[in-house]
């Protein structure tokens, strides 16, 4: 993704929403595009994350979420629910998130699977839920 990639997407559309690879130098972009769709921002940063109770803590933490269940179940409904956060839509920019991927692959994919369904249910709300999880380029994802 470059600087005007940033710029074309329609953030306030959920049918467009997702969840998305980028490098550390979108989330600028990213994040202003997000403030002027109207959406609430959660910058969560996984530098030196090393697994699941690391990573759970920062978006407990980022995210403000009520206490209990520190588990991958409670993550996914709680992503797929966010009342606490009222908002018109939802962006959450993950720097740094080649640290998870790395040290933890197993949690890094099953964060993954759990953005997407979270996606998919606000997605059939009419609300916008984004996520962008920044790599470095040498770590991205084939083509194909």
């Amino acid at each position: 993704m470059n600087d005007d990639d940033a710029f074309t997407l329609a953030l306030d559309d959920p049918r467009q929403a997702g969840v998305f690879f980028v490098t550390g130098d979108d989330l600028d972009a990213l994040a202003a595009s997000a403030l002027d769709a109207d959406l609430l921002l959660r910058r969560i940063d996984l530098r030196d994350c090393d697994g699941k109770d690391a990573l759970l803590a920062r978006l407990q933490d980022a995210l403000a979420m009520p206490p209990g269940g520190h588990n991958w179940d409670a993550l996914s409904d709680r992503l797929r629910d966010l009342s606490w956060l009222p908002a018109p839509g939802y962006a959450l920019l993950l720097a740094n998130a080649g640290d998870l991927r790395d040290a933890d692959e197993t949690s890094f994919d099953t964060l993954l699977d759990i953005l997407d369904v979270a996606t998919v249910d606000w997605q059939q709300r009419n609300v916008p839920f984004w996520a962008f999880l920044a790599l470095p380029e040498s770590g991205f994802p084939p083509p194909g």
